[in-house]
């Protein structure tokens, strides 16, 4: 193994930030690139009258209602460290394509607000996280407004998300009375300065809490209250455990208010200290470590017209092992063909260069025509299949009604592409011709619709349709199978891929079903084979 290719894995990181709406996700991704130098002024995420879009937003859907729809994918150099952030979609409405994505890291940071503690989307991405015992490091943000009590947050994310927490840094007031955190592994104190520019602000150091010098930075008041904040912290947190955090069971968590900077370097320094660096993959016939020679990766998302002019595909891989150099020729081992790379490109939002090398941890956009789907693996020679990149069952369900059948064609196309790039699930319905539409999150069928009419002319009806849950069918007995097929045919419906599906109406139905045909397996996840 070349000293270059275990330098470069020790230098990756490369993460997910997930947070539920409005916790200050898309804020705290501007700022992290701007102390990794990738942009020079953030703009933060506001409303649809925002002169300066945020830079990781680039779809018009998201520019117009300020908020992130689809994932974005950015590059940036920090303390001599290669950082690949993906920004995950955090609105209500997300998609799968956010599950997918977190396939793709070795770790994640939790955004928090810390006026509402855990909230629902959350705890939905938490559980993929812990499909993939995915490490986590917590943010609370908005701490110059009104908030719970840190110990009361710190209480409900255990609570809630069943992984514990160990406090890096602690606030000292908040809201108004906001001035500063303690950083309780470095023992300093970083002081809160509101309205100013806190990007290179120095910490002070207090080699010890009995520093008379806190009670001059701070009031007694507030310098008694940390003093006991953190004696009760001391006998009642946990400590941290380095082992624990890779294994997903405790999470390092940080204070701070991204919008104003504050808390961001040191959740940034924390972050590249501790977080892993891409580590061994499951393939189907083994593991895959980074430092193998030989290179492989995975595709885990397809965006389609990321650059109206040019109606382009990129298909976002990850790299797993060995190296990557533009016009290298590897193995799609899907369809069976050799291939050469000659146009990949790395991502700074919108801004995409054309990358020479890349390494283990870094995700390359290639160029698509349609033969790359979601899960597909290239390896120079040997032919190997990474796991756990799933399709989710899909919770809401809309029929497509065309308004000119002479564009079947066009429909058709547009629903074949869309279900390969996963912003949308497609079933055709074993009796009748219409098409039904599953999504994740509701707000997939308005992009969806807008794209279809966008970018390939369709004019449709979206109407409600009584489903209520999807699952894949899978039987080992292929007589029991046909029959289950035979007598409900009303009820099932073939996916983008051929994979029969049973479309329920409620859940009462669902365990109905699942009672009757107690042989039948109704899964839940689809492994992309």
């Amino acid at each position: 193994m070349s000293k270059q290719l275990e330098q470069e894995v020790a230098r990756r990181r490369t993460f997910g930030i997930i947070s539920h709406p409005d916790a200050g996700k898309t804020t705290l991704t501007e700022k992290l690139l701007l102390y990794g130098g990738a942009i020079n002024m953030a703009g933060a995420v506001k409303s649809r009258k925002v002169e300066r879009k945020a830079t990781s937003d680039w779809m018009a859907i998201e520019q117009e209602r300020g908020i992130s729809v689809t994932t974005s994918v950015m590059k940036f150099t920090y303390r001599d460290y290669e950082i690949n952030l993906l920004d995950t979609p955090g609105h209500q409405d997300f998609s799968e394509d956010t599950y997918r994505v977190l396939t793709a890291v070795d770790s994640a940071i939790m955004v928090i607000d810390s006026a509402k503690g855990v909230e629902g989307q959350t705890e939905k991405l938490m559980e993929v996280c812990r499909m993939r015992n995915t490490p986590l490091i917590t943010f609370i943000n908005k701490l110059d407004r009104e908030g719970l009590d840190p110990l009361d947050i710190l209480a409900d994310i255990e609570d809630k998300l069943q992984i514990e927490c160990t406090p890096m840094s602690w606030p000292i007031g908040m809201g108004k009375t906001f001035k500063g955190v303690y950083n309780l592994y470095k023992k300093q104190i970083h002081l809160f300065t509101p309205g100013q520019e806190t990007r290179n602000q120095e910490g002070i150091t207090i080699d010890s809490l009995d520093d008379p010098r806190l009670d001059e930075l701070l009031t007694s008041h507030d310098a008694q209250t940390l003093r006991d904040d953190i004696e009760l912290l001391e006998g009642a947190a946990n400590p941290f455990e380095y082992e624990h955090y890779l294994s997903a069971s405790q999470t390092p968590v940080f204070f701070g208010s991204a919008v104003n900077n504050f808390g961001v370097q040191e959740l940034l320094d924390g972050f590249v200290e501790m977080a892993p660096p891409p580590g061994i993959r499951a393939a189907q016939s083994r593991d895959v470590s980074p430092t193998e020679e030989n290179f492989s990766g995975f595709v885990f998302k397809i965006q389609a017209n990321m650059n109206p002019a040019h109606r382009d595909r990129i298909a976002f891989f990850r790299i797993c092992s060995g190296k990557f150099t533009r016009g290298m020729k590897v193995k799609h081992h899907r369809i069976g063909k050799d291939i050469t790379l000659a146009n990949a490109t790395i991502f700074m939002a919108q801004d995409r260069a054309n990358v020479e090398e890349a390494w283990p941890g870094d995700i390359i956009g290639l160029h698509n025509h349609g033969t790359i789907k979601i899960g597909d693996t290239f390896t120079p020679k040997e032919e190997l299949k990474f796991t756990g990149i799933p399709n989710f069952a899909p919770e809401h369900f809309r029929r497509v009604l065309l308004k000119n059948p002479m564009k079947m064609k066009q429909l058709q196309k547009g629903m074949q592409q869309l279900a390969e790039e996963g912003a949308i699930q497609v079933f055709r319905p074993k009796l009748g011709s219409s098409y039904i539409m599953g999504a994740v999150g509701v707000l997939q069928f308005e992009v969806t619709v807008a794209r279809l009419k966008n970018e390939y002319g369709v004019d449709a009806i979206y109407e409600p349709i009584d489903f209520q849950a999807a699952r894949w069918v899978h039987c080992e007995d292929k007589k029991k199978l046909a029959e289950f097929e035979q007598k409900n045919q009303a009820a099932l419906a073939t996916d983008a891929e051929g994979f029969l599906t049973y479309l329920a109406q409620n859940e009462w139905m669902l365990n109905f079903f699942m009672e009757k045909w107690p042989d039948i397996e109704f899964q839940k996840t689809r492994e992309n084979i």
